[in-house]
């Protein structure tokens, strides 16, 4: 009896289709429906095959199979907001990991399916243009479950800055991204979201920037075939490094432009993708993990600093995650003085181009113009305020990462903590901020000179010159001085043929190291009170 019933229950249940079988249930959700069709599918042949889905963190940890990128048919149904709309309680921050695939991942076909919309058709792609439409949290938190075994969850630590500045800072190190630069996410999201036949042509790239360094990376990565056209004049060691990663790096052209020029050529010709950091929803999402990431690691935030600057997709991105996930945490842009394009863009109501920089490889990514109206209008309506600094407070920025954080970092990845170093943010004295360090792709040759002019914006590093008389002794005794006030000499020189003073006297030229401000000012005056005809050398 008992096999009868059971024979009989079997038989009933087998006619059912997958969603009458669910619809008692209170747990059930449409973005699982191909999942839970495909346990009951039938065997005849009436019954309409369905596709086989790799696991999305196969996409890009599994080398030795093509890269897939999930349904392209039958739209799938809407997902359920209220699966969403709870996301970022206390319950998740104490390690609930139910709780984040359950309400946020979950499967994202309907999500990539609109990404993939801002792409365009196979007839016509050559460049990715920029999608009209604003991100939505659902986007950055599928970018975030997707993206999760290609790029690194950063650490954002406290920082022993600390007690210096007189609040709680974290430092979210996203320089430690395998190329060095926080543009991995936006790019790897991007490369994934592609069409299969795109994947297969591959894509084309210019400039020698994060972004390409980060397409030639993840492209190789995901066994799409990869191209950097660069100007003749880049420095070797960035083209090594593409190439090291797996790409084609052809160089052509003696301008950033000229390179460009011929990188959409040849992408017309050959059915390559044309990629450029532009504002696609795609790509912002992939950028808005950030938020995601630094809201989990760093409870109770008060406020979020990032780099501004023309390229504000990071701005942008992760605003969208955290104001979603707590309104109340202030989200702050920094940009430099000299090209303030971020705010000329928000004061005119649209993307402006600002005045050329003239130092573009010390400042990177940050001195480009404003690429488009999605990050600008994200910016406006999300970000609390945009600041501006010194040159000479990124310098000091970017040593105090060195030293007390044992960082090397380039102006781009500065720039968000030179506003804390020029106390421009005093309102955030005694509060907890986290504080983005985006990227570390610093070329040697700058290295040496940023240190050094650091170290003389610091006031650690001064020169002098005075005169004294060319007898044995005198030179031991300004040595003496300056060993009774533990000044440290780095250079001196001595002339004797140019000197317009009186005969048989030789003008000497000391450059010393001290310890800090109120020390060099010890130094000045002992010297002053021995040599009253002392010349300093002014910043």
């Amino acid at each position: 009896m008992n096999f009868a019933a059971q024979f009989i229950y079997f038989r009933v249940l087998k006619n059912r289709s997958p969603r009458e079988r669910y619809r008692q249930d209170e747990d059930y959700d449409p973005f699982w429906q191909s999942y839970a069709e495909q346990l009951f599918l039938k065997k005849d042949d009436n019954k309409i095959k369905k596709q086989d889905k790799p696991a999305i963190c196969d996409l890009h940890c599994c080398k030795d199979v093509p890269v897939r990128n999930g349904l392209i048919g039958q739209k799938p149904p809407s997902i359920n907001p209220e699966r969403l709309k709870d996301f970022g309680e206390e319950d998740y921050l104490n390690g609930d990991v139910k709780t984040w695939e359950m309400k946020i991942v979950s499967r994202n076909e309907e999500l990539l399916r609109d990404a993939l919309s801002c792409i365009p058709q196979p007839s016509s792609r050559t460049s990715l243009a920029s999608c009209n439409k604003l991100i939505r949290f659902e986007d950055i938190s599928a970018a975030a479950f997707k993206i999760q075994c290609g790029v690194q969850k950063t650490p954002c630590m406290y920082s022993r800055l600390s007690k210096q500045y007189g609040m709680d800072i974290y430092l979210k190190k996203e320089f430690l991204q395998y190329t060095g630069s926080v543009k991995e996410r936006g790019v790897l999201y991007l490369l994934m979201s592609l069409p299969q036949e795109q994947q297969r042509k591959g894509v084309i790239v210019a400039l020698d920037s994060n972004f390409s360094m980060a397409v030639a990376y993840h492209a190789a990565e995901l066994r799409v075939p990869v191209f950097v056209i660069v100007p003749t004049g880049t420095a070797p060691a960035r083209a090594r490094l593409c190439r090291d990663y797996g790409a084609m790096v052809i160089s052509y052209g003696a301008t950033a432009k000229d390179s460009q020029l011929h990188a959409r050529r040849l992408a017309q010709e050959n059915g390559y993708l044309y990629l450029e950091e532009e504002d696609s929803a795609v790509y912002l999402a992939g950028l808005g993990t950030v938020g995601l990431e630094m809201y989990e690691q760093v409870p109770k935030l008060d406020a979020v600093i990032f780099p501004a600057g023309g390229h504000c997709g990071l701005l942008a991105g992760s605003a969208a995650a955290l104001k979603h996930l707590n309104p109340h945490i202030s989200v702050i842009g920094v940009e430099s003085e000299s090209f303030p394009v971020l705010q000329q863009s928000l004061k005119a109501g649209h993307p402006t181009e600002d005045q050329a920089c003239n130092n573009h490889h010390f400042y990177g990514d940050v001195s480009g113009v404003c690429f488009g109206s999605n990050s600008l209008q994200l910016t406006g309506k999300l970000v609390d305020k945009v600041v501006a600094v010194r040159e000479e407070d990124i310098l000091i920025s970017m040593l105090r990462l060195l030293e007390y954080e044992r960082a090397t970092v380039d102006a781009e990845g500065a720039i968000a903590l030179a506003a804390l170093v020029a106390g421009k943010l005093p309102e955030l004295k005694g509060k907890r901020v986290a504080v983005v360090i985006c990227s570390g792709n610093l070329e040697l040759y700058l290295l040496q000179q940023c240190i050094a002019r650091a170290l003389t914006l610091d006031n650690r590093v001064c020169r002098f010159s005075l005169v004294i008389s060319d007898c044995p002794g005198d030179m031991s005794k300004l040595l003496e001085i300056l060993a009774r006030e533990e000044a440290r000499v780095l250079d001196i020189k001595q002339e004797r043929t140019f000197v317009t003073s009186e005969l048989f006297t030789v003008e000497v030229t000391c450059t010393v190291e001290t310890r800090d401000k109120l020390h060099t000012s010890q130094l000045r005056n002992a010297l002053l009170e021995r040599y009253p005809r002392t010349a300093w050398t002014e910043r």
